[in-house]
């Protein structure tokens, strides 16, 4: 049998089979938004609460820096900056395996958009710097070991994301694994 033909009968059977594998990936589908609502079921959508805003955390710059602040002022900071952009939000952890699988998509993200990162339970500054550094990460970044502002918002889970518009606004949640098409289309549609 030829190639030709052989592509012939396997794009016939797809054709013959075409409705039960879209059957098959918009059940997959439902079932992943259905985790992904389960997931941001108690996220704080709209106008962020003041504890989030108002926890006073160390502060690590994209250039090692480090200050003392609150998400309410480095979000001031990054709107100057950037004006009229929304900026990402991402939550992680040094002890996250799935947050290790989604730094280069977050390194990449930042290259192209506003992106403060919180660094939930990873230690203090100290260790937390040493980490972003051994790892090449140039990230704007809330050192917070005790989660107030993911718990204040609402994450209970990391890697977590969201999207903070121009109004101050908390949008489109995710927690888990998701691709950097998916965050950067969050940022693009957010507001």
């Amino acid at each position: 049998m030829s190639a030709a033909s052989r592509l012939r009968t396997w794009a016939g059977g797809l054709r013959r089979d075409g409705k039960r594998h879209l059957g098959t990936l918009a059940l997959f589908a439902g079932v992943l938004l259905a985790v992904q609502l389960w997931q941001t079921r108690s996220v704080a959508g709209g106008a962020l609460p003041a504890a989030a805003l108002d926890a006073a955390v160390p502060v690590i710059g994209p250039d090692g820096a480090r200050r003392d602040s609150t998400l309410r002022q480095e979000i001031a900071r990054v709107q100057q900056a950037h004006p009229g952009r929304n900026i990402g939000l991402y939550v992680w952890a040094d002890w996250c395996p799935i947050c290790h699988t989604l730094q280069g998509t977050v390194n990449g993200l930042t290259q192209d958009h506003p992106v403060i990162t919180v660094a939930m339970q990873s230690g203090p500054p100290e260790k937390v710097a040493g980490y972003l550094a051994g790892r090449g990460l140039a990230w704007h970044t809330l050192v917070d070991p005790r989660s107030a502002i993911p718990g204040a918002l609402g994450f209970g889970a990391v890697p977590a994301f969201a999207v903070i518009t121009p109004q101050g606004e908390l949008r489109w949640p995710t927690v888990g694994l998701t691709s950097g098409w998916g965050l950067r289309l969050r940022l693009l549609f957010a507001g």
